[in-house]
């Protein structure tokens, strides 16, 4: 064996064998500049699969691979940062740390950030501006609405969807690549008489924001794709890329897939990693077919990997989540197995009702505290955010802290929104959505006024935002803060403050109307203090505008409460907003037929199996404890007219007997507080009210 050989395995001795075939497929190819076949990794989940993916681009490197010409696509900044960092240590103890990649992989990042950086660069062949601004999901929703509102789609005399509905249908025929009308018969057929006056309006929000130089989430791969289907371009781009990494295959669409196919025509140099198994963002456009099918795109076939070693889980749990998805209709078939022995059997509980439940797991989550797990280790996973409402009063009650997931980004904040806003009107004065948000800031402006001021900009693109402004008359109200906001935009649009400064003086103007505008101005001013030095991070505005609005950090000022002071809370989340996390204890909700499936995803088998893997991924988040709970009966305010208001609900159609035999039964469900207090209200009741109103009388 040759020294670098003997090298890298040493360096990968930890790998299982499984994960050491994807590590060092077509290593002897790269080893004398060529391309490798492609390679297709199935990860099962808890499987080591970030693990892996990092360790191939290592061991690329190694091997002779320039990292400058590797493409690493993810889904977060932060998965390709933590593996762009796991690369480099792992290359610096080859080659000692002086050796640590100068630049990083230059190339790492989210698909939608790698297409701003690629746009941004050809911009001046592909008919862009470079300093085109990218609107994020509510600022793309508010450009629609204003010109929904411009073609009088507002006014009819039938139901015409509103802004959110008309960028998800917009969204969804760019990122499934089909038609319209195939869209709204398969996703919103309620919408399907529209179809003319849909296609109207997208063409019109297309014209705005290319006049606007405003692009959009979909836009960003909308255009890298076109630039695919360019054979000069496409060929420049192919040559700049010897390697494509791509992680969460599972979650990619048509769009994404057939820009891959464009860098990759034939699959040498392509690796993807993921799993069918997991794929449930079908409603973002995720097409599941991508990796099922990947491994015949190409002649010959692309080699296939199955990672199914499981760190992750006992095998109880594993014995009882293969039975789950060994339903599915196709799929890569796994069997996961456990590095961890013993471990109790996962429990299918069956409750009285939702009270019951709620108990149930209130009890359970304490009772595991008391024994030593932390509640950081517990989570309880819901199909949809508000069947955890009942929960979570009952948490409140029993003084349990806990932490809900599938909160706002930092950019969905309405404080942080204002402030970017403004920042970038400043940046690009034909960017009318921000134009128009920041004038209703101030006293007085409604949308009415700030459209008449924002026409006069509009009238004279190319002058300076203030001047235009400074010939406009402000209503009364508005009249002492004018000079403050044109003041503000003069500096900021002079470009005479460099840019680490700008934040904090559109900060300072914002403060002034902060307390005005939100309650808790406090806790908002920490987050706008937060966007300022995230914001200092960065070499320019543009720059800071673009990657802050396509991967933004979270939030703190618009929690539902008050921050915990407790160093410990339990999680709630959703299923969707788990996916990717693990933890000691899980409880699921609700496994029932009508919320694991829900109601609305049993359409279509491809449905269906969306939701089966819905429940397969709640359920292998789970390390050492897992419990599916289903309450047999729901209470409905509109069934109490015809009855005792309850309905009742079999059990989820994805755990029939075969998979139960897995699983350690128990029934739970004592006649809840809930329904004592009914009977006493009953035997006597009181107008307590009244001691309400007489604190006034």
């Amino acid at each position: 064996m040759s020294k670098p050989a003997e090298r890298d395995q040493e360096l990968f001795t930890d790998l299982n064998d499984q994960q050491r075939a994807a590590v060092f497929h077509g290593l002897d190819a790269v080893a004398v500049g060529e391309v490798p076949s492609p390679l297709l990794i199935v990860a099962g989940a808890g499987t080591g699969k970030t693990k892996t993916l990092t360790a191939r681009v290592a061991n690329l490197i190694l091997n002779g691979a320039d990292p400058g010409r590797i493409l690493l696509c993810t889904f977060t900044r932060r998965a390709a940062a933590d593996m762009t960092r796991r690369a480099q240590a792992i290359c610096a103890e080859a080659l000692g740390p002086r050796a640590v990649l100068a630049d990083g992989l230059d190339w790492a990042g989210t698909f939608h950030a790698t297409a701003n950086r690629l746009l941004r660069a050809y911009a001046h062949v592909i008919g862009l501006a470079p300093n085109f601004t990218v609107l994020d999901r509510g600022d793309a929703e508010d450009l629609m609405n204003l010109v929904r509102e411009d073609l009088g789609f507002s006014g009819q005399h039938k139901r015409f969807p509103k802004k959110g509905a008309c960028l998800a249908i917009y969204s969804r025929t760019v990122n499934k690549d089909e038609d319209l009308e195939t869209v709204l018969h398969h996703a919103f057929p309620q919408y399907a008489d529209w179809v003319d006056e849909l296609r109207g309006l997208f063409r019109a929000y297309a014209d705005t924001k290319e006049r606007r130089d405003l692009l959009d989430y979909d836009d960003l791969l909308q255009l890298w794709a076109a630039m695919m289907a360019e054979p000069d371009i496409a060929e420049e781009l192919r040559g700049a890329f010897d390697h494509v990494l791509v992680d969460e295959y599972q979650d990619t669409n048509p769009l994404q897939a057939r820009i891959l196919q464009g860098l990759c025509p034939n699959g040498r140099g392509l690796t993807v990693v993921g799993d069918d198994a997991q794929s449930i963002f079908a409603f973002r456009g995720a097409e599941v077919r991508n990796i099922l099918d990947f491994a015949h795109q190409f002649d010959p076939p692309a080699q296939v990997v199955t990672l199914e070693e499981n760190y992750r889980s006992s095998q109880p749990i594993l014995t009882a989540t293969n039975a789950i998805i060994a339903q599915a209709a196709e799929g890569h078939r796994k069997e996961l197995r456990s590095t961890k022995c013993g471990g109790d059997r996962p429990k299918l509980v069956t409750a009285r009702d939702e009270r019951a439940q709620v108990d149930y797991v209130c009890g359970q989550i304490l009772a595991a505290f008391e024994a030593g797990t932390r509640l950081q280790d517990q989570a309880v996973l819901v199909r949809t955010g508000w069947h955890s409402g009942p929960l979570e009063i009952e948490l409140a009650r029993r003084n349990i802290p806990f932490v809900k997931y599938g909160g706002l980004k930092f950019l969905e904040a309405a404080h942080v929104k204002d402030l970017v806003a403004l920042l970038r009107w400043a940046e690009n004065p034909r960017d009318e959505v921000a134009g128009f948000r920041t004038l209703q800031l101030l006293p007085g402006i409604g949308p009415t006024t700030a459209r008449k001021a924002l026409a006069g900009i509009q009238q004279h693109a190319t002058a300076p935002i203030a001047d235009t402004l400074d010939a406009f008359t402000p209503p009364p109200a508005a009249r002492d803060a004018w000079p403050d906001l044109l003041a503000t935009i003069h500096t900021l649009e002079s470009g005479a403050t460099p840019w680490p400064s700008q934040p904090g003086i559109a900060r300072d103007w914002y403060a002034t109307h902060l307390e005005r505008l939100h309650e808790n101005p406090a806790a908002r001013m920490r987050d706008l203090e937060q966007l300022e030095q995230i914001a200092a991070g960065y070499p320019s505005r543009g720059q800071f505008l673009s990657e802050v609005a396509l991967d933004p950090p979270e939030a703190t000022g618009d929690d539902a409460g008050a921050p915990n002071i407790d160093d410990d809370y339990l999680i709630l989340s959703t299923i969707h907003s788990a996916k990717g996390q693990e933890w000691s204890c899980v409880y699921v909700l609700n496994c029932t037929d009508g919320c694991i499936p829900s109601d609305m995803s049993t359409g279509t088998v491809a449905d269906i199996e969306e939701e089966r893997r819905l429940l397969y991924v709640a359920a292998t988040r789970a390390k050492n404890d897992l419990h599916l709970i289903h309450p047999q009966r729901f209470y409905r305010t509109q069934q109490a007219k015809h009855g005792d208001g309850y309905v009742t609900a079999p059990v989820s159609r994805f755990l029939p007997a075969s998979v139960q035999d897995h699983f350690s039964r128990k029934a739970v469900g004592t006649p809840s507080a809930t329904a004592k207090a009914s009977e006493v209200s009953s035997a006597r009741s009181r107008n307590l009210r009244a001691v309400v109103k007489s604190r006034w009388s």
